[in-house]
């Protein structure tokens, strides 16, 4: 994988965060953003962005990057603030609220896609397919996936007739069938079709 944080590093600068979300598409369940610092000039064997990974593998890394990170920040937004603000301002917001959880101030930002995060003072730049580009942006889309996946885990032990433990929220057959079925919860996203479609079941 390319490593274009080298770029940085030979400019001296050492505090490189890499920032992705996951989640934008599902019908239901918060978006999650991860800010990833990893360690000035050392190259981690393994990482790459998480959907190319199996989940065994995306666990794995997940620790690793736990273990050697300089610093790790995350960030969700829920479902009724998605509503309201939309799932793009939604994602951004994600974004800054996991850079505000780190704890060391990073020198700059490499974020996944194509629009830098207004209102952030720090030097930054969008990076299209950053996950497969940039080691640390790679490195917080594993975080954010390992993440989101053990939330939306842990509501389905509270919404059990949607599987969410294994559909993740996101719109698949029995999903679908399961809305039909038993019409929203709590947690799904109503300005998302089909979820507007129906009424709230609780």
């Amino acid at each position: 994988m390319e490593v274009i944080e080298r770029k940085l590093w030979e400019q001296n600068i050492r505090f490189v965060a890499g920032i992705d979300e996951v989640g934008r598409g599902p019908l239901a369940g918060p978006v999650v953003a991860s800010s990833v610092v990893l360690p000035y000039g050392k190259i981690f064997d393994g990482i790459d962005d998480s959907k190319k990974l199996s989940p065994d593998k995306r666990e794995k890394m997940f620790h690793i990057i736990l273990e050697n990170a300089i610093s790790i920040g995350i960030g969700y937004v829920d479902s009724m603030i998605i509503d309201k603000i939309n799932i793009l301002q939604a994602t951004f917001e994600a974004m800054k609220r996991a850079i505000c959880n780190m704890n060391v101030v990073p020198d700059y930002l490499l974020i996944d896609g194509s629009y830098e995060l207004d209102g952030v003072p720090l030097f930054q730049k969008a990076v299209v397919k950053g996950d497969s580009k940039s080691q640390c942006i790679a490195a917080a889309s594993i975080v954010a996936k390992v993440y989101r996946d053990r939330l939306m885990e842990g509501f389905d032990i509270e919404y059990p007739m949607y599987n969410f433990s294994r559909n993740k929220g996101y719109g698949t057959k029995e999903h679908i069938e399961a809305l039909m079925k038993y019409g929203p919860c709590k947690i799904h996203r109503f300005s998302f079709a089909p979820v507007k479609n129906f009424s709230c079941n609780e």
